[in-house]
């Protein structure tokens, strides 16, 4: 095999110069979670006056690859796709070699990052390569064809003309309407992303999902609002004349031309704001008695004239037991609703906990939403609860930017586990509320058992339980507390 290689290089030097240069010779996959994105693409472009060849390339095992062509014309590229496959949990790193026909030494690229859990079915279909159909050329490298059905839940039948969001990192990326055959086939980057559908008559359907190039069809099942009653139309009879007998004419028939379905069909885009679709949860809306001159407010008054400043530090539970999409996306969505509500004079601050406590974002004027929403954005949920060391340096945290003429307050959001191995939290939640620093818990999608834990400590606090159960209430119920807590009573 050298000896062939060695020959094709001779060859190669004798019709003359090419050049390969390779746009990266190292990728880190950083943290990768079972159905994370696995592989990379490194491209290689010709340079030169001749064209060029890639030769051959050696890889350990745990590495698959394709290749998009084997001959590179001069200026033009192929593309090397690889695919790395951990077999255990931890930090890996793969050497792979590329001999190409311009040098007599391959190209040496390394593949490094760090498998935080293998399937729980100790199964994997990451195995191959995805193939270079699954992304069409010019598209964004994570990009893929995402196809969304609404169906009703009972009969199973599909439901046309239905509104579909995609809400991914907190945000809404799209909003698009059903076809005749209730579906939604639309452009889709692979992650954590929620989904939320409306149709007239239902009630809403939410369902958080990870999605790549293979999990890439969504269902959503509406349930039938039956408290809407519809009335059976009322057929009006003539009455009958018995003294003439009519003869009657002919009917008329007039013969309709078919119209093909190409020129029949229509596609409705619709805005990606949910504003207008979301409105309060009767049932998970904050239970607590507010002022009446508070509540004759407009719920998007966060005005000078009416709401103190205020100091606000999250202490986010990235726990493992925060993994699951509807979990994480629904805090991530709370917290982008809040941020376009926050004024300059207001300060915001992220805490995050699982195997251990740190700062993520340090007190950030509320005019910085942009560098907010990019930590937000970015959140993941992996290890173990350390509630207690969250909660603490949450307080440390409030302490240091505290706002003197303002309300200055930590707020907790978890799924309930935030208080396990934190024997002292409460000691540390009374002493600060001496010092004038208040404490709220969010609770997102938590159990009915962890909810009384969760409100005693929000008592403790000064502050209140607030419930997130589904969309409506990550549109609202956060941006209240913090109304409710800045309040000039």
């Amino acid at each position: 095999m050298r000896i062939l290689i060695s020959i094709i290089l001779v060859l190669f030097s004798f019709f003359g110069n090419s050049q390969i240069k390779f746009n990266t010779i190292k990728h880190d996959f950083g943290d990768l979670e079972p159905y994370s994105s696995r592989y990379v693409d490194i491209i290689l472009e010709n340079y030169g006056s001749k064209e060029a060849w890639v030769l051959s390339v050696k890889k350990p095992m745990e590495v698959a690859y394709i290749i998009s062509k084997q001959i590179i014309p001069v200026d033009s590229a192929t593309v090397l796709r690889f695919q790395v496959n951990p077999r255990k949990k931890g930090k890996f790193s793969y050497e792979i070699m590329v001999f190409t026909s311009n040098q007599d030494e391959a190209t040496s690229i390394k593949l490094t990052g760090n498998l935080l859990d293998l399937q729980q079915d100790n199964t994997s279909s990451f195995t191959a390569c995805p193939t270079f159909n699954d992304r069409p050329g010019g598209r964004n490298s994570n990009d893929f064809d995402l196809t969304v059905v609404t169906i009703d839940k009972e009969t199973k039948e599909e439901l046309s003309n239905s509104t579909v969001t995609l809400i991914q990192g907190g945000q809404a990326i799209w909003a698009k309407v059903t076809d005749r055959k209730g579906k939604v086939k639309e452009d889709a980057t692979l992650g954590l992303s929620y989904f939320y559908a409306t149709h007239e008559g239902y009630y809403p359907a939410e369902l958080g999902s990870y999605v790549n190039f293979k999990r890439n069809f969504i269902v959503l099942e509406l349930e039938k609002d039956k408290t809407v009653i519809e009335e059976p139309p009322v057929a009006v009879i003539p009455p009958i004349d018995t003294t003439t007998i009519a003869i009657a004419e002919p009917p008329v028939i007039i013969e309709e031309v078919p119209v093909p379905e190409e020129e029949i069909e229509i596609i409705i885009e619709v805005e990606t704001h949910l504003e207008e679709e979301l409105e309060p949860s009767e049932e998970t809306t904050i239970t607590v008695d507010a002022p009446p001159s508070f509540t004759d407010l407009d719920r998007e008054d966060f005005s000078e004239e009416y709401f103190n400043p205020i100091n606000v530090v999250f202490v986010l539970d990235v726990s493992s037991s925060m993994k699951q999409v509807d979990k994480i996306e629904l805090m991530k969505y709370s917290l982008m609703q809040l941020t376009d509500m926050l004024r300059p004079q207001d300060k915001f601050a992220i805490v995050t906990y699982a195997n251990d406590a740190r700062v993520l974002l340090k007190p950030t004027s509320g005019a910085a939403k942009e560098e907010i929403k990019d930590e937000v954005k970015a959140l993941k949920a992996f290890g173990y609860t350390s509630g207690g060391s969250g909660i603490k340096l949450g307080y440390k945290t409030a302490k240091r930017a505290k706002i003197s003429n303002g309300t200055n307050h930590v707020i907790i959001i978890t799924d309930g586990a935030f208080n396990r191995n934190s024997d002292d939290y409460k000691r540390y939640i009374k002493k600060y509320r001496r010092k004038g620093i208040t404490m709220s818990v969010v609770g997102v999608r938590n159990k009915t058992v962890d909810e009384e834990d969760m409100k005693e400590a929000a008592q403790l606090g000064g502050g209140r339980y607030v419930p997130i159960m589904k969309l409506s209430d990550a549109q609202h119920n956060l941006k209240q507390e913090i109304r409710l807590q800045s309040y000039k009573f």
